[in-house]
């Protein structure tokens, strides 16, 4: 196959056919500065490239990760309720009425594993410059608080 800058969705598609029958080809390994493992490299950064183009994912909002991360965890409002101050922040929060705090951010990502940055960019109510929201980025996870 000759490879070329992708271009349109059905040079994608052969470029990720090609792509999977590369790799599904051999049983054993394929060596990395072989011809075919060159190709694959190629046609790796190709279909990247291609995909971040076409195929941007929004990040979600801060709410949205909060809800996400409670329906895998199988929490209710009532369960999260503690990290929030109460039901009623809890429900405030959820349905917009009410900014997230910084010490609710904290908490949340301490507690339910929420990624920093899923509550904090996104959140139209905390607005800092980009140097001052990494810097409270990098002390945060420098501190690593538990």
């Amino acid at each position: 196959m000759k490879t070329k800058i992708i271009k349109s969705e059905q040079e994608y598609n052969e470029a990720c056919e090609r792509f999977y029958l590369l790799m599904n080809s051999s049983e054993h390994a394929i060596e990395p500065n072989s011809p075919k493992g060159e190709e694959i490299e190629l046609l790796s950064l190709l279909i990247e490239k291609y995909e971040q183009k076409n195929y941007q994912m929004k990040a979600p909002s801060p709410i949205e990760a909060i809800q996400f991360r409670m329906e895998q965890m199988n929490l209710k409002q009532a369960d999260v309720a503690p990290i929030f101050g109460g039901k009623t922040r809890v429900s405030e929060v959820l349905n917009g009425r009410r900014a997230l705090t910084l010490k609710t951010i904290t908490l949340l990502n301490r507690y339910l594993g929420i990624p920093l940055e899923s509550l904090i960019i996104g959140n139209k109510e905390i607005k800092l410059e980009p140097k001052k929201k990494e810097k409270l980025l990098m002390s945060l996870q420098s501190k690593n608080v538990k």
